[in-house]
């Protein structure tokens, strides 16, 4: 079973764009909170 599958099942992928959107919600505030500190 390949770890990348190419024909995710609805939930994974589901779950992939979860953890996307989680991880880039997080660089978003990471780069916020470094502009906005003095």
């Amino acid at each position: 079973m390949p770890v990348l599958d190419p024909n995710p099942q609805n939930g994974q992928k589901k779950l992939l764009t979860i953890l996307g959107v989680m991880l880039l919600v997080t660089v978003v505030i990471g780069v916020i909170a470094t502009i906005a500190s003095p």
